[in-house]
């Protein structure tokens, strides 16, 4: 009985639009194709959904080694751009080698997403490069937002990518640079605050504008949908 209802499901599923209209999204896009199409035939994607999940270990790991030993921040960048290309270039060999398995793609790496987010931030936090309070708020937002696109690419049928031009891409890319300035420049402001805490509260304050926003949005489109206006 099982098996069957899955099948029904199966066969009723679409894919819901993804939506990605960052900065870097036309060359990433372009990127990440000339990529797929010349990995090796041995590479799956899940082998480079677990590589992104193992750099976000290894990038927390890093910030926690960076209490200790400052140029660890510049380990980190290296396992951002690995998570980056484990991330991304998943989907895309999927779709390229036109093996898509949208449903267990979904599930699978928005989990890992989670996960990374928690080892990440983690590490952030115990790095003395971040408070601990900025780290945990930064990590309830993204959490927040996660599950505020899942809801919506649910009940709408969009799955939100990027938000005001960033999307993960962007993200990386501050954080790397965070990090380069970081490791010689520990804090600003006449020594008084850390550069990631002022960070992690602009980032804080704009994931709140954006998570207010997009609910506002959502929840007005399904009112007006549901009841006929």
């Amino acid at each position: 009985m099982q098996t069957t209802n899955a099948a029904r499901s199966l066969a009723s599923f679409h894919d819901a639009e993804r939506k990605q209209e960052s900065f870097l999204a036309p060359a990433e896009r372009v990127c990440l194709n000339w990529l797929a199409r010349r990995t090796p035939a041995a590479i799956h994607p899940d082998h480079l959904t677990a590589l992104g999940l193992l750099a976000m270990m290894l990038a927390g790991g890093s910030y926690a080694l960076a209490r200790g030993w400052p140029p660890a921040l510049l380990l980190v960048n290296f396992w951002i751009a690995v998570n980056w290309l484990g991330d991304s270039l998943d989907g895309t060999l999927a779709r390229v080698r036109n093996r898509q398995r949208p449903r267990y793609g979904f599930y699978v790496d928005h989990m890992i997403d989670s996960l990374g987010a928690c080892f990440l931030i983690g590490g952030l936090g115990v790095s003395g490069y971040m408070s601990g309070p900025v780290a945990v708020a930064l990590l309830l937002l993204f959490f927040l937002l996660s599950i505020n696109s899942y809801l919506a690419t649910y009940t709408i049928g969009t799955f939100q990518l990027s938000f005001c031009k960033f999307s993960p891409t962007e993200i990386r890319l501050l954080l790397s640079i965070g990090n380069t300035w970081i490791c010689f420049h520990p804090r600003v402001l006449a020594g008084r605050y850390l550069l990631f805490d002022i960070g992690g509260v602009v980032a804080c304050a704009m994931m709140a504008v954006l998570l207010a926003v997009s609910v506002a949005n959502n929840t007005r489109f399904l009112y007006r949908l549901e009841s006929g206006r």
